[in-house]
């Protein structure tokens, strides 16, 4: 059987299989993005952009089938699938927009020669591993801007992405990238190997846990690939004062509940100071309560079933067993009594370093609150794990969070917002949470040959 299927989280129905790749296809999936990339490299790159203008118009023409598939697919509410859907379109247009200037040849001082510049060049042929909690926005993050470079793509999508993964692709090929340009494949572990194994390969581009990150940077880095990976995060939230307790406990159950928490930049640690703490988990308890559980299609939903069930039971498993090493259980952490993968908003106080939950990832709407005395003791704990993707910092007072945030040992740091993320906005981590950038210039120069070009007087 397909490991490819449409399983709907909400029903826990199989809808749809798809067919796998074979062995047996692998050379020839390669043997095209290899004859397309010397097509492609040689299109100017204004009409790249172009192309990547049209994705972006069909995103939007067609955003209430995009947002709806991946509801069915992974569980999105439908307005927090509108949103990604967005958002995808705007990182295309991004690049569509600036990709053509940031790719112009850079004169440098000569520096004895009549002459010096820098080129920028496609590499060829890459491979993407994206994951399914944001199945349309991971993908352009690493999509636009490669093929806006002029490199070709093998697309490898999480299993359960497959009918989005598809849809991705066709729109991609609507809007003038050429079939071979873009190929969508339903490939296994062992045949993402293969595929970058294989000499005309460049690089890999992976979005997903550490244990995959690090299978794929072992193959790539034996066989000399260049890789990007953006990994897993447990981002801390740390407060330092508030005068609006209410709001500031909104934002932060919205923040950490939205995808049902399925996000690698979540807020996934409340570190608040011991005069504000007592009154923050009140609020922030209150607020996963009533906080909305259900179908993803109804319109007053805030948080869906997570992705599988299977996902679901592994998270209420991390709960239990922070609740059984001597964590508080504040709310929430059973899974909801109906069909589907859905799991109570959660909220565990009173966890101490020797706990599994105090440096694993939870990857589900379960919120962690501490408590500390002095803002030395906050930035300790937040550096204390070895994730390092983003962090935030809330005060009244900016430039003091300034301070603190400049202290976070993380990619991106913010200062009264949390995981904000916009085309023109390096992204990325450090640490356990991977290496490399998306986004932006950054994420255009990952997979181009910076190429020096100097002449001096015959």
């Amino acid at each position: 059987m397909s490991t490819y299927v449409t399983a709907n989280p909400t029903t826990g129905e199989t809808e749809r299989e798809f067919t796998s790749l074979t062995d047996g296809d692998i050379p020839q999936v390669v043997a095209r993005t290899v004859t397309a990339y010397e097509h492609w490299r040689a299109v100017p790159a204004d009409q790249r952009a172009d192309a990547l203008r049209r994705t972006a118009d069909l995103y939007e023409e067609r955003a209430d089938e995009l947002a709806r598939m991946i509801t069915t697919e992974m569980g999105k509410p439908l307005a927090q699938a509108a949103g990604e859907v967005q958002l995808a379109a705007d990182i295309y247009r991004w690049y569509a927009d600036h990709g053509p200037e940031l790719l112009a040849v850079e004169t440098l001082d000569p520096q004895g020669a009549t002459e010096s510049i820098v080129q920028k060049r496609p590499v060829g042929p890459l491979v993407g591993v994206m994951p399914w909690n944001y199945p349309y926005y991971q993908v352009a993050r690493f999509a636009a801007p490669n093929l806006l470079a002029g490199n070709t793509i093998i697309l490898k999508h999480a299993s359960i992405c497959a009918a989005s993964s598809a849809l991705m692709a066709e729109i991609l090929h609507s809007a003038g990238v050429p079939e071979d340009a873009y190929v969508n494949v339903y490939a296994s572990s062992d045949q993402v190997a293969s595929l970058i194994e294989n000499p005309a390969i460049q690089g890999v581009s992976l979005t997903g846990s550490e244990a995959a990150g690090a299978a794929v940077a072992q193959v790539a880095s034996r066989n000399l690939k260049k890789s990007v990976l953006e990994l897993g995060g447990s981002d801390p939230f740390v407060l330092l004062d508030t005068d609006d307790m209410a709001r500031t406990a909104h934002v932060a159950a919205t923040a950490r509940l939205s995808n049902a928490g399925q996000a690698c930049n979540s807020p996934k640690r409340f570190i608040v100071l011991e005069e504000l703490y007592d009154d923050f988990v009140g609020k922030l308890v209150a607020e996963f309560e009533k906080t909305a559980v259900g179908d993803p299609t109804d319109s007053g939903t805030k948080v869906g079933p997570l992705s599988s069930v299977d996902a679901r039971d592994a998270v209420a498993e991390q709960v239990r067993t922070a609740v059984a090493q001597g964590a508080r259980l504040e709310t929430g952490g059973s899974p909801v009594d109906r069909a589907g993968a859905f799991l109570e908003p959660t909220v565990l106080t009173g966890i101490t370093p020797d706990m599994d939950a105090y440096s694993e990832e939870i990857f589900g709407p379960v919120g962690m609150v501490y408590k500390v005395s002095s803002v030395d003791d906050a930035v300790r704990l937040a550096n204390d794990v070895g994730f390092g993707l983003s962090g935030s910092v809330w005060s009244t007072d900016a430039a003091k969070a300034q301070e603190v945030a400049d202290r976070l040992e993380v990619g991106m740091a913010y200062v009264n917002e949390h995981g904000t993320t916009l085309p023109g906005l390096p992204f990325g981590g450090v640490k356990r949470s991977g290496y490399g950038r998306e986004l932006g210039r950054w994420g255009l120069g990952e997979f181009v040959n910076t190429r020096l070009r100097r002449t001096s007087s015959a």
